[in-house]
């Protein structure tokens, strides 16, 4: 019935009538969730659901101190609803629940005619195995607009899901206003065309690209998401994928640097240089970026960084001997270093892609397993929080079966089955190190993804099953997913999620004739963990 599965459901009898005499009452912490409620309820209902604290057939809204501040409590009978948080969270996390119980039909935009509204009696009693349940989304290789991305944040909210992590910048595309800095989204923010496919000879498809989001956007989708209580975590990556900003500023890159954003996908030999004031511009650009972005955690990127140019590039060789440093790995986490305290003076703490495990690493840093589970286990024994998102689990580009339709299919086969498998903690931890494993995520890379239709085909289903994951405890079951599953697809249909059917692509969800890159697992692994040797411990 509800998805993710709950730590405990039972069942009652009887149920609750949601009609002309329902009402909602709210604890006064909790009034932006029942307005929430309130919103979400009306379009396909009709209903008024009036705030009345003197309801007779009330939904309630409530706190209780005994739950953490993420769980909650939803009682139903013929009588009342109520939901109990820990926390607003909490609260929130069980009106969702709530919507779960009712017609599918409740997701729609429009009053339902004829639509019965009927809550069955039940017991739910719930909350999250982890802190960080995340997604990431690419909106650098291919934009997502504003409108899109809120509706994205609205799928997020309805799997528990609290964590936006945000790609907003790579060599392909720089997606924020940046007042200082006004040629990075001038210059930087457009490509003149896109590879069409994976192949290394893939044709360009001729088409200009682009698109930013202003800061009164940004301001708009942070506090959007924090509405539903999901932290959006942005990402500006360096010292690799930054063509676009080279583009758009030079002086930032190497002598001889390409003086276009880039066109091409796979990793950019391309990388900012290693004078003090390049580090003074992305102390700015992240000023601006700790101005609209609350979070915590600032992502600074630190993968893919091709090193051959530093080593041929005289001045760079000249700074690494001023500077003491033994290599180029040790450069680049002076990069990162130096960037890290500028956030650390902020208040806020750095989070990086697992290679920056090959350099020193700023204290508090909270590090991105995507390389397999390696980066789990190195970063957990060193003492760092971890966020695992390995690849050949919940990398949700990845192509999802063997079928010879899957659109542009890439890397090894990823399937609903796969995914629900996820398990954030690696083995071989102590019970210390594995504390610090504070979640995890799916990473939405959107190379082949050139609209929010094609974003909807590679993340769901995938996504319910990381969610799921992420959320429930016990042990996993995934003939009961699946079965639940059946249940909650016509939620997504009442949403228009355009998602994978279980027996293949559609039609207008194929793209024939365009080149894939597929590969077999036993080679992916070999390849993966040649990329992970430097940071085995």
């Amino acid at each position: 019935m509800l998805l993710p599965r709950p730590a405990s459901l039972r069942t009652g009898a009887g149920e609750f009538l949601l009609d002309e005499t329902a009402a909602i009452t709210a604890h006064p912490e909790l009034t932006p969730t029942a307005v929430w409620l309130q919103g979400a309820l009306r379009p396909a209902t009709g209903l008024p659901l009036p705030l009345d604290p003197a309801a007779r057939h009330p939904i309630s809204l409530a706190l209780r101190a005994d739950l953490a501040p993420e769980a909650y409590r939803l009682t139903v009978t013929d009588a009342s609803v109520l939901i109990e948080g820990g926390a607003p969270a909490g609260a929130f996390h069980g009106c969702q629940a709530l919507l779960q119980l009712l017609p599918p039909a409740v997701h729609r935009r429009a009053r339902v005619p004829g639509q019965r509204w009927a809550v069955p009696a039940v017991t739910v009693e719930d909350g999250p195995r982890f802190p960080w349940r995340g997604a990431m989304l690419d909106v650098a290789r291919h934009f997502m607009p504003k409108r899109d991305l809120l509706r994205f944040i609205d799928l997020l909210a309805l799997h528990r899901l609290n964590v936006l992590h945000l790609h907003l910048s790579d060599d392909q595309g720089w997606r924020v206003e940046i007042r200082r800095y006004p040629r990075l989204t001038e210059v930087g923010s457009w490509r003149r065309e896109s590879q069409l496919g994976a192949a290394e000879d893939a044709p360009g498809d001729g088409r200009p690209h682009g698109g930013h989001y202003t800061q009164d956007d940004v301001r708009e989708i942070v506090a959007y998401a924090a509405e539903r209580h999901i932290t959006v975590v942005p990402e500006i990556d360096v010292p690799g994928h930054t063509q676009a900003a080279i583009a758009a500023y030079p002086e930032l890159g190497l002598p001889g640097a390409p003086s276009e954003v880039r066109t091409r996908w796979g990793i950019n030999p391309n990388i900012l240089n290693a004078e003090e004031a390049t580090v003074d511009f992305f102390r700015g650009v992240l000023d601006e970026i700790m101005e609209l972005f609350p979070s915590p955690h600032i992502g600074l990127g630190g993968d893919e960084c091709p090193k051959d140019h530093w080593r041929a590039d005289d001045r760079t060789q000249d700074l690494m001997r001023q500077r003491g440093l033994a290599d180029e790995s040790a450069l680049q986490g002076w990069f990162i270093e130096r960037l890290g305290e500028h956030l650390a003076r902020h208040g806020r703490r750095v989070f990086g892609w697992d290679e920056i495990l090959e350099g020193p690493v700023p204290a508090g840093t909270v590090v991105a397993s995507w390389r397999g589970l390696t980066g789990a286990r190195t970063a957990a024994r060193r003492g760092h929080d971890v966020v695992s998102c390995p690849d050949d689990q919940v990398y949700l580009d990845y192509r999802q079966s063997e079928h010879p339709d899957e659109p542009i299919p890439f890397a090894v086969p990823l399937t609903l089955e796969d995914t629900y498998r996820f398990d954030p903690v690696p083995d071989g931890l102590t019970a210390e190190e594995a504390a610090r494993v504070i979640g995890g995520q799916a990473n939405i890379w959107t190379e082949h993804m050139d609209s929010p239709r094609t974003v909807d085909y590679y993340a769901f289903p995938r996504l319910c099953a990381v969610a799921e994951a992420l959320w429930s405890t016990g042990e996993r079951d995934v003939a009961d997913f699946r079965a639940r599953l059946a249940a909650h697809l016509p939620r997504l249909d009442a949403i228009g999620v355009e998602y994978r059917r279980a027996d293949g692509p559609l039609p207008w969800q194929t793209r024939p004739g365009i080149p894939g890159k597929p590969a077999g697992r036993t080679e992916w692994a070999a390849f993966i963990d040649g990329l992970v040797a430097r940071i085995k411990d």
